[in-house]
């Protein structure tokens, strides 16, 4: 059906010390069973690229990278070709300015780090869309999460967002399910809570409809 599937998952991770990181709590699981999905239905080949992980799809190319600036590099390579492009991978926002090479003592209470963002991968992706891709990212917001929702599909050029909201009820980081929204252009649509794999089969149905296949 497609040419060829880009899908990113898992989360960065960007080095401080040799032993120390900045991350967050994806998991991996939604990107993986995203993979998992498109082979089952044949859908055409798929190259996962994706951060610290456990979840790796089988009979599919797997790119294993660490940083974002890798994850940015590594998308660099596959996405002009891509017919569908899912962005998955929770992309950490901001890195240590610097790295020490040695490990950092404790010998304070406090300590200060600087941080620097690391690279919009998606919004430069969205800038350099074609006309005939489709490209899908992901959001997790706390608050305002339809407004900041529909201005990130904007300024991303986005063809479906998956809009997590993370609350006390709905964690959905490391969990096998989630509550999600799928936002489009044209609307709006409330996914009950699920498992990630039948979330993950109701996104690529919305992705079949807006290529216009049956």
């Amino acid at each position: 059906m497609f040419k060829k599937i880009l899908i990113t998952s898992g989360p960065t991770l960007e080095p401080i010390d040799p032993v120390r990181y900045i991350s967050n709590r994806s998991s991996g699981r939604t990107g993986y069973y995203l993979a998992m999905e498109a082979r089952m239905r044949n859908l055409g080949p798929v190259t996962f690229i994706t951060g610290p992980t456990v979840h790796l799809p089988t009979q599919v190319e797997v790119v294993q990278v660490e940083t974002a600036q890798e994850m940015r590099t590594a998308v660099g390579g596959h996405f002009r070709s891509s017919d569908v492009i899912i962005m998955a991978a929770a992309v950490s926002d901001y890195r240590s300015m610097k790295y020490y090479p040695d490990k950092m003592k404790k010998s304070s209470e406090r300590i200060t780090l600087e941080l620097v963002k690391t690279p919009d991968i998606l919004l430069e992706i969205g800038r350099h869309k074609r006309k005939n891709q489709i490209l899908v990212g992901f959001a997790a917001e706390t608050e305002d999460i339809f407004a900041n929702a529909q201005r990130k599909l904007l300024a991303k050029n986005l063809d479906l967002l998956v809009l997590n909201e993370i609350s006390d009820a709905n964690p959905a980081f490391g969990n096998e399910e989630n509550q999600v929204y799928l936002v489009r252009p044209d609307g709006v649509r409330r996914l009950d809570k699920m498992n990630k794999a039948h979330i993950a089969a109701v996104i690529w149905d919305d992705i079949v409809s807006l290529a216009g296949h049956s």
